[in-house]
Formats: C-alpha cells, structure tokens, sequence
C-alpha cells in the first residue's frame, strides 16, 4: 500500500465512524425521550438516551460549561494533532495501526461535534451485569476504544514502526 491509499484509508474509516455515530445520536434523538430505556438483552444490554456533559465516565461533569468547552476542545485539538503525526510517520505495510489512529480521530471528532452542537455528548449504549453497570456510551467511544487497543497492541507486541 502506498503513502496515498494509506491515507485515503484513513479519511474512509475516520468518515465512516463519525456518520455511523452521528446517525446513531440522530435516530436516538429522534425516536427516545431523553432519560428513556429499552431492554435489549435483559440482564445485560439496554438502549438508553442520557447526555454527559463531562468526559470519559462524566469527569470534570461538574465543572462550569465555560471551563468544559475550552478544555475538552483542547484537548481534542492536541489529540487530533498527535494522532495526525503517528498517522503521517507510520508506514504504509502497517495499515491496521492506521486504521486504529482513524478510529480514535473519527471517534473524537464525532464526541467534538456533539460537544459543539448540544453542549455534552449523547450516550446511549448502557452494558450491565445485575447491578454493575459499566457508564454509558456511544459509537465514537467505541471506536476510539477499539482504536486505542490495536495502537497499545502496536506499543506492546509489535512494537511501533520507524
């Protein structure tokens, strides 16, 4: 693969994950009263419709809008840059880490755009086991968390290429 597929690829996936997680927030918007729940699979999997207005798990949920915004945009912004950089550095043979960094780009952008347009990102996808709930979450967390595994994966066991 060279230089051009490479990034093609990785405008195609980090397009493909942003449409899926903002046609998923727009359908659940759509169609769920905000705080509402669906069973999916009892004892396991519900469809909700709540906001977090914080970070991962609602961190700095607490904190004055104003603070949030410049401080999540930021942080998006230098993670969008160090993401763009290993992208461009990494050879093209290594595609799957590629498409691990379009991931993580389109997920964060995806989560940036909810931030923009609603003030919090939509969460929606709710596991639990019993009483254990894991906190809501959405497409473009599970992209960036899928992204993040084959990168650590890279860091690990294969070892980021030169």
């Amino acid at each position: 693969m060279d230089d051009r597929k490479k990034h093609i690829g990785f405008g195609a996936v980090c397009a493909i994950v942003v449409v899926l997680d903002q046609l998923t927030k727009w359908l659940l918007m759509a169609y769920m009263p905000l705080h509402s729940h669906i069973v999916v699979i009892p004892g396991f999997a519900n469809l909700v419709h709540v906001r977090n207005p914080g970070g991962a798990f609602g961190l700095f949920s607490d904190q004055d809008v104003r603070i949030r915004i410049v401080l999540f945009i930021g942080v998006a912004f230098i993670a969008a840059c160090l993401v763009l950089y290993l992208h461009w550095r990494t050879p093209a043979r290594h595609w799957p880490l590629t498409a691990g960094f379009a991931m993580i780009f389109g997920g964060a952008l995806g989560n940036l755009i909810d931030r923009i347009r609603h003030g919090n990102v939509v969460d929606f996808i709710d596991l639990y086991i019993g009483s254990y709930h894991w906190p809501a979450f959405n497409i473009a967390d599970s992209a960036i968390s899928i992204g993040m595994v084959i990168f650590a994966y890279y860091l690990v066991v294969k070892k980021i290429p030169e």
